[in-house]
């Protein structure tokens, strides 16, 4: 089991989901954590008190307005000013079809845009900047497999994003590693929270798709999560991790 006592991890949309889970597998291998959510105050409590001495303070921010990752980060650093570690976990996966209102085509685009790649691009750059002047950090930015191989055109935007942010990871794994930085994506695909579909026509749709016959579980990637902070194989640097039941290999 990986290890992570000197590890202060900042993860982003930790409230709920896989989020929660992330942190639920970080702090159960000792590491210290600052959480992030943007809304639900009620459900972040409960997670803080469930996590106890783990939860070394909390941030609430909106990820879409302009700068929020960079203020993110300096936020948690007064909470935290060892931090190590970064996991850009929040997402937005808002439809919007091809053919609705030039408005709100604009509007849903950049809203995606800066909750999933701009936030988190702001955030790896802050994180990189700290990291140099200590003795290097990990990084892990979930993206998907809609990233990988497309999605659906109502949700061409978080297609897009997602594969934006495997691009950005593998550059940054390339240009930082001589400073001691990893950085990682995750590639899920279906996973079994309250985000995945609730019709049963759609989830018998959906697993028919996958070989292994089921969403993954939000903690398996946590506990994937947790295994690549660890430092446990740095060579692996650079590298995204498809989670998605063989339903798209590469």
């Amino acid at each position: 089991m990986s290890n992570l006592n000197k590890t202060v991890i900042l993860i982003t949309g930790a409230s709920r989901g896989l989020g929660a889970s992330i942190a639920r597998s970080c702090a159960s291998q000792g590491a210290k954590l600052v959480l992030h959510y943007s809304q639900s105050q009620q459900v972040m409590y409960d997670l803080t008190t469930e996590l106890t001495d783990s939860v070394l303070g909390t941030v609430s921010m909106d990820l879409s307005r302009p700068g929020a990752g960079t203020a993110l980060w300096q936020e948690a650093l007064k909470i935290a000013p060892d931090l190590n570690a970064l996991v850009n976990n929040a997402g937005s996966a808002t439809e919007v079809q091809f053919t609705d209102a030039d408005e709100k085509w604009q509007d849903v685009w950049s809203k995606v845009m800066a909750v999933n790649l701009q936030a988190p691009a702001d955030l790896c750059r802050s994180a990189i900047a700290s990291f140099k002047q200590d003795d290097g950090g990990q990084i892990v930015n979930i993206a998907s497999r809609a990233g990988q191989r497309g999605d659906s055109l109502d949700l061409a935007a978080y297609a897009a994003s997602k594969g934006a942010l495997l691009a950005f990871t593998r550059t940054i794994a390339k240009g930082t590693a001589r400073d001691g930085i990893c950085a990682y994506s995750i590639a899920p695909g279906w996973i079994n929270t309250e985000m995945a579909p609730t019709d049963p026509a759609v989830i018998d749709k959906a697993t028919s798709e996958i070989p292994i016959g089921r969403f993954a579980e939000p903690s398996e990637i946590g506990d994937l999560t947790a295994f690549l902070l660890s430092g446990a194989c740095t060579s692996a640097t650079g590298a995204t991790f498809d989670v998605n039941g063989a339903s798209y290999l590469r």
